[in-house]
């Protein structure tokens, strides 16, 4: 009575979604994830079909959930095994496989439920072979179509709304993800480029549709997305021919109760043949092959979906690919430079020393976000284990994304340095880092000491006219707080480096 409700609220949840374009945060899922959790979910579709193909009647209102609970469940009812929706099940697969490589402009799957339907009718007339007590799907009137709108004239619906809303919000964001997920899957086939957005609001829609029809929530199905597909869809109007059509089917069956007359172990072959082309080897093997992390992603997704409910296994993929990615990102690089005879910045070997030993160049590159703060915390505080070294240049010309983690860890630094006696100038600061640190109060600790009268700062804004002056003013500062000049420091900028 409630799922009238339901679908709306899934369908409005959607279309909100869709104008404040929050599916655009759907593109951080990883193709490895898309690939593995589509791999699992079609193999979990075959599995499904095995108790048709069978003719195991004991399991065919339920069977598990998992691809484990249905093949053990199978397993556990082989002994009700049945000759004959085995060889119809496997006839149709065979059947299916040979039109399609053959004639693929036919409605090949129509083709071949429409033959093999009249077949098991006809072998169940004309032999006693056991055909005509094959299982079938039964039939429905047009009283069964009837919607129910109960629900919205009950005085109690706003609690039902407070009731349904968590669910609502729940089966909106997997049915918006799993019509992501397959249009990614279709997209890297036509080469096409998926409006997001867009498929959010379309699933919104027919969730609405669904509402006012009495219908289950929709979201992108696998299957019937891959027989679209393979059947030669090429435009949205294949999708609006096929609901008209199925419309017109529904009234037809309604009014002819044929649909008696297909065997359920004839679609279940053709089930699986469209849940094995969901499966594509290329792209799995480049996901194997690529990086490690790939790997993993797309194996973990794969058993997720094998031995968890596929809500979830959608999450564990998500969840340790974002994991892996946060892992690789919190990892800044750091290396120590030095000033060669040339006046250039180069990497600081590990065999040669420092040219003064009492200043460190250490150049800082990528995300320090909170992710990273530790790791850049913990990686300059073993720099100050040396106990001639006075000062550390941080060039931070390739440092990204500063958050009030990482800002913090700075300022922890600057203050437990000059506790020591010891100093931190910055060199090469990009505008995005000058703002953090000016709005974070973190810029006057910096600058604590300094003489602005004098013009003296210890921190120095990269130039793109020259990307290295920075660091030679703040080798100069370095000097001045040490007290000495020995060494006259040049760093020059070759322009034609970088083309």
């Amino acid at each position: 009575a409630l799922m009238p409700l339901l679908c709306l609220m899934v369908g409005a949840f959607c279309i909100v979604g869709a104008l404040l374009r929050v599916a655009d945060l759907l593109q951080f899922v990883s193709r490895s994830v898309l690939v593995g959790y589509i791999a699992g979910a079609a193999t979990l579709i075959i599995a499904n079909q095995f108790k048709h193909i069978l003719g195991i009647t004991d399991l065919i209102e339920g069977g598990g959930t998992t691809f484990v609970t249905i093949l053990l469940k199978v397993l556990g009812n082989i002994s009700s095994l049945q000759w004959q929706p085995l060889i119809l099940g496997a006839g149709t697969l065979l059947c299916y496989l040979f039109l399609q490589s053959r004639f693929r402009r036919i409605p090949v799957f129509a083709v071949t439920l429409v033959l093999f339907s009249f077949l098991t009718w006809f072998l169940g007339e004309t032999t006693d072979l056991g055909f005509a007590d094959v299982a079938t799907f039964e039939s429905f009137s047009f009283q069964d179509l009837a919607p129910e709108f109960g629900i919205f004239t009950q005085p109690e619906i706003l609690d039902k709304i407070a009731q349904l809303s968590a669910i609502a919000f729940a089966i909106a964001f997997l049915a918006s993800l799993e019509n992501t997920v397959m249009s990614k899957s279709l997209a890297s086939r036509t080469g096409d480029r998926p409006d997001v957005n867009q498929d959010m609001l379309s699933v919104g829609a027919a969730n609405i549709a669904a509402g006012i029809f009495a219908g289950m929530p929709a979201s992108g199905s696998l299957t019937r997305s891959a027989l679209n597909y393979e059947s030669g869809a090429r435009t949205r109007l294949a999708s609006l021919f096929c609901g008209i059509l199925c419309l017109a089917g529904i009234f037809l069956l309604a009014a002819f109760p044929l649909v008696q007359f297909r065997p359920r172990a004839c679609l279940a072959g053709l089930v699986i043949a469209v849940a094995g082309s969901l499966i594509s080897p290329r792209v799995i093997r480049i996901c194997l092959r690529s990086t490690r992390d790939d790997a993993l992603v797309l194996i973990v997704s794969f058993l997720a979906a094998l031995f968890a409910p596929l809500h979830t296994a959608i999450f564990i993929g998500i969840a340790l690919s974002i994991s892996l990615f946060l892992r690789k990102a919190s990892r800044p690089y750091l290396v120590e430079y030095e000033v060669n005879d040339e006046g250039d910045l180069r990497e600081l070997g590990e065999k040669r020393r420092r040219p003064n030993p009492s200043i460190s160049i250490v150049h800082v590159e990528g995300d320090l976000f909170f992710g990273a703060a530790e790791l850049f915390r913990n990686q300059i505080q073993r720099t100050f284990v040396d106990e001639n070294l006075k000062i550390i240049i941080l060039r931070l010309k390739n440092a990204r994304h500063l958050d009030a983690t990482s800002v913090l860890a700075l300022e922890d630094l600057i203050r437990s340095a000059r506790a020591e006696g010891r100093h931190i100038i910055i060199s090469g600061a990009s505008r995005e880092v000058y703002r953090v640190l000016k709005f974070s109060g973190v810029l006057e600790v910096l600058q604590e000491g300094c003489d602005r009268k004098k013009g003296e700062s210890n921190l120095y804004l990269f130039m793109p006219s020259n990307p290295n002056i920075s660091t030679r003013d703040a080798l100069k500062r370095a000097q001045q707080i040490l007290g000495t000049d020995k060494a006259d420091i040049k760093i020059f900028y070759d322009p034609e480096k970088d083309s």
